[in-house]
């Protein structure tokens, strides 16, 4: 979650804001008419319009209403509102009070307090929660990525493929998939580059999630003329699997030994050992029984897309900001909160498997800063491992075998 305040340039972003600032004016001259001009007032020169207001008062409000004990509104309807529960709201509120000094309360010129670091953060998470306008953005960034936005390590891989092998499918990392996120404001100038099979100006989101909703991948920015095999190729997704620095896998199907895992994808998406794609029109029993079980375990990643916008109103809707940094910053903050909560809430829907989800990794993986010949070649052997068409027919076929094996007779 990053860069809540933006520059002015971005400021003014929506038919909304403009509209408020119309009326604020509006409001300002029916007093003067009706009470008198309260300011003398120079030809030529524009008045300031001041609204006041009383920050103490809605601090108080804010806090009895949510975070007072007992509060007005009860757990559940905190839950609604702010898309998450409060103790994780005031371990986000906390966060970001200690690192962006903007946040915290502070006095004016004139000596009045101004919004609590409450407030501010409400306000901020409400703006992705509802979707509405918004002027809080900037280049603070809270560093939550490295945490919530993050390759699986060695533990998370070992929980992946352990729930793969549940589900039938050994080997199994998670779901990779496109959304198209619409730009309303997209410049004219754009307009075409960014329009593809919507219709209208889109920007894609390249995710891959697994069974608990977690989003592990998220590459965002890529015009909406593209396609999936387009953004797949621009993507850092098999950087660190091709670099040597990804942790290892190894899993047996059918008697045939692996060494990568892969993630389920739809027909677009090349035939490659990384991925496990259904079979369009299946003849046969096993391979009727292999589509079945690919294409709903697939869904995975489709959920993970409506559960975002469910809870985030602000990129359900089409984007009504000019910057694109703008974008990418409320994408990424939507994606952070989003696994945040399913960090926090985890537990209350997938009590059938036992993982012990805070074990911490004790790999330490070095990053490749140079390739000496002997790396170089090896990290040319990985790409085309990668990119191995035979292993793709291999393992969907020892996919179908073991589908078979396990739910043939059902």
């Amino acid at each position: 979650m990053s860069r809540f305040i933006s520059n002015y340039d971005c400021l003014l972003s929506s038919d909304d804001e403009l509209e408020t600032i119309v009326t604020a004016f509006l409001i300002e001259d029916s007093l003067d008419d009706e009470e008198g001009s309260r300011s003398h007032i120079i030809p030529g020169k524009q008045r300031r319009v001041f609204i006041r207001r009383n920050p103490l008062e809605g601090h108080i409000r804010l806090f009895n209403d949510y975070f007072a004990d007992p509060s007005v509104y009860p757990p559940n309807i905190f839950r609604r509102r702010f898309r998450m529960n409060r103790d994780l709201f005031l371990r986000i509120l906390n966060n970001v009070e200690n690192h962006e000094p903007y946040f915290v309360q502070r006095r004016n010129a004139a000596g009045t307090l101004g919004l609590s670091s409450l407030q501010k953060v409400t306000a901020a998470l409400r703006i992705l929660a509802y979707g509405v306008g918004a002027d809080l953005m900037d280049d603070g960034n809270l560093n939550l990525g490295d945490e919530y936005l993050r390759s699986p390590n060695s533990n998370d891989i070992a929980r992946l493929l352990a729930v793969g092998e549940k589900r039938g499918f050994p080997g199994m990392l998670g779901s990779i998939d496109c959304m198209h996120w619409k730009w309303k404001n997209c410049p004219t100038a754009w307009r075409g580059m960014y329009t593809g099979h919507a219709h209208a100006p889109t920007i894609i989101l390249e995710a891959v999630a697994s069974y608990d909703l977690w989003i592990w991948h998220a590459f965002f920015g890529l015009p909406g003329s593209h396609n999936d095999i387009n953004v797949l190729e621009r993507s850092n997704i098999f950087t660190e699997l091709a670099e040597g620095r990804a942790p290892k896998v190894n899993y047996s199907i059918n008697g045939h030994d692996y060494t990568m895992g892969y993630y389920l994808a739809d027909g677009i998406y090349p035939s490659w050992s990384t991925f496990v794609k259904t079979i369009p029109t299946p003849q046969g029993r096993k391979r009727q029984l292999f589509a079945s079980a690919q294409e709903s375990t697939r869904k995975d990643v489709e959920r993970a897309f409506g559960v975002l916008q469910a809870r985030f109103a602000i990129v359900r809707g089409p984007a009504r900001y000019f910057c694109q940094s703008v974008l990418k910053d409320i994408m990424m903050a939507c994606i952070i909160l989003h696994n945040m909560i399913v960090e926090d809430e985890r537990d209350s829907y997938l009590r059938a498997h036992d993982f012990d989800y805070d074990q911490e990794d004790d790999t330490n993986l070095e990053p490749i800063s140079h390739y000496p010949t002997s790396q170089f070649v090896d990290f040319l052997q990985r790409h085309r491992g990668i990119r191995n068409k035979e292993t793709h027919s291999q393992l969907q076929f020892d996919l179908i075998e073991h589908q078979w094996m396990l739910r043939g007779e059902e």
